[in-house]
């Protein structure tokens, strides 16, 4: 699932010195059976011209109502270094006429720097509206991450606003929802996307909510057996590593390169630095010991899918999914069926998240081929009206611009017994509200019972 995108030279974005190697490999046209290299290009998802979508896609009987969109922030720099080495250079100002491009990032930019007029909820105010240093830190957006989100906007201000009119002319603030958690990233990204969705983007009407948590659970935060479960997946995921000789290797070569204890290379998640490296077709880092090359990173990322493969497998991880999801799904359906009942409320909801927001939800609706989210990942929800049958609504879900609908556990067996091409909003509800409980076992029939149950 995912498009695939060539990647492009950043020529700003590249360490200056010519004759350092780049690492970006041939591309690859067909999708192999899991190739780390493939893998990597589809997870730095570089900005192309022309991305596939199925978004807005429904006979023309059917009304749009509502659009709900879930997002990963865009490209950033590293949350980890590789110890006792430089970190990439990467330029983080935002520049238009360098690629990645687009036609809305110039005045992206003059906009952001003229400041917000927005009263964003705390701590939100504080922190900066764009990515702006020559030298990323760590965790900034970069101008691959603006790009990104600016293509998302637009690509679904041609759906949902040109084709499909969903907000008036005269929209408000009101029409909106939007939420992000406290992070640069997350809100830079969200202003993006919105940049490229709004016809008139107006500071007056932009009020984002902020989300302490990366679960957007709000008030219903503390469960004890969703942690149960998480615990019980770490320890797979360690189980699973101690598994494989040729990864323990890996590691201990990079530790060497790099003269550290094994134990400490690990615990700075190289993989995250590696990726910068990887996406922005950097050279790996070397030492007087050597240096870190594809090889190390294709043993790393080959370990990732195969934790993927077997976390489908175990399961551990779904309990947790489950809980972990239950929130953020509840207020979306509670918004849906506002909508539908005809009250007057958001049309258009905005949560941008990390991809530990995004993987429980996948997870939970039980998309069992959806990959890990990448770099902008879009999860969307879509609420229909039958106007023939104005009280029959139903739903679409897509996964960057793919329609999952009929690979979700609630509506997989949907379309062998209806000709409609999306589900009735009913089966979402009722997955929510009482079969996300059954799925977890335990007799609980309710999102504080199910957290709390005994003898797990």
């Amino acid at each position: 699932m995912g498009v695939h995108l060539i990647p492009v030279s950043t020529a700003k974005n590249e360490v200056s010195s010519k004759s350092r190697k780049r690492i970006m490999p041939e591309p690859v046209t067909e999708p192999p059976g899991a190739d780390p290299v493939y893998e990597a290009l589809l997870y730095c998802n570089i900005p192309s011209v022309a991305e596939r979508s199925m978004e807005g896609h429904a006979p023309h009987h059917f009304k749009l109502v509502s659009v709900h969109v879930f997002i990963r922030h865009g490209d950033r720099y590293p949350l980890y270094v590789i110890p006792k080495t430089k970190r990439p250079e990467i330029d983080c100002t935002l520049v238009a006429n360098r690629k990645p491009y687009h036609p809305k990032l110039e005045a992206f930019v003059s906009h952001m720097s003229k400041g917000s007029g927005a009263s964003f909820e705390s701590p939100l105010h504080s922190l900066p509206l764009y990515p702006s240093h020559q030298l990323c830190e760590m965790g900034e957006l970069t101008q691959t991450g603006v790009v990104q989100h600016l293509q998302n906007g637009q690509l679904l201000r041609d759906i949902y606003l040109k084709k499909h009119k969903l907000l008036p002319s005269d929209w408000s603030t009101g029409q909106l929802y939007l939420e992000t958690t406290g992070k640069s990233r997350t809100l830079q990204s969200g202003l993006a996307l919105l940049y490229g969705f709004l016809p008139d983007f107006d500071w007056k009407k932009i009020y984002f909510r902020h989300q302490p948590s990366a679960l957007f659970c709000s008030g219903n935060c503390y469960c004890p057996v969703r942690n149960h479960y998480l615990e019980k997946e770490q320890r797979r995921q360690y189980l699973l590593r101690l598994k494989n000789n040729q990864l323990e290797r890996t590691y201990g070569d990079m530790a060497r390169i790099v003269d550290v204890p094994t134990k400490q290379l690990r615990a700075a998640n190289p993989i995250d630095s590696m990726l910068c490296h990887f996406c922005h077709n950097v050279s790996f880092p070397c030492t007087r010991n050597g240096c870190i090359g594809m090889e190390h990173f294709k043993v790393i990322k080959m370990h990732q899918i195969e934790d993927e493969r077997e976390r489908q497998e175990k399961k551990l991880y779904l309990g947790y999914a489950l809980l972990g999801a239950h929130p953020i799904l509840n207020q979306t359906i509670g918004r849906m069926q506002r909508a539908a009942e005809g009250r007057r409320g958001e049309l258009f909801a905005l949560y941008s998240a990390h991809d530990v927001t995004l993987s429980p939800v996948l997870s939970a609706l039980g998309l069992k081929e959806a990959r890990f989210p990448r770099f902008a990942a879009r999860l969307i929800f879509e609420l229909w009206q039958d106007r023939e049958k104005p009280s029959e609504h139903s739903v679409r879900i897509l996964y960057n611009g793919v329609d999952v609908t009929f690979h979700t556990s609630f509506c997989r067996d949907h379309h062998k017994r209806s000709l409609k091409p999306m589900c009735p909003l009913e089966n979402l509800v009722r997955f929510v509200k009482k079969d996300m409980f059954v799925a977890l076992g335990g007799g609980g029939t309710n999102y504080h019972d199910a957290c709390h149950r005994e003898g797990l």
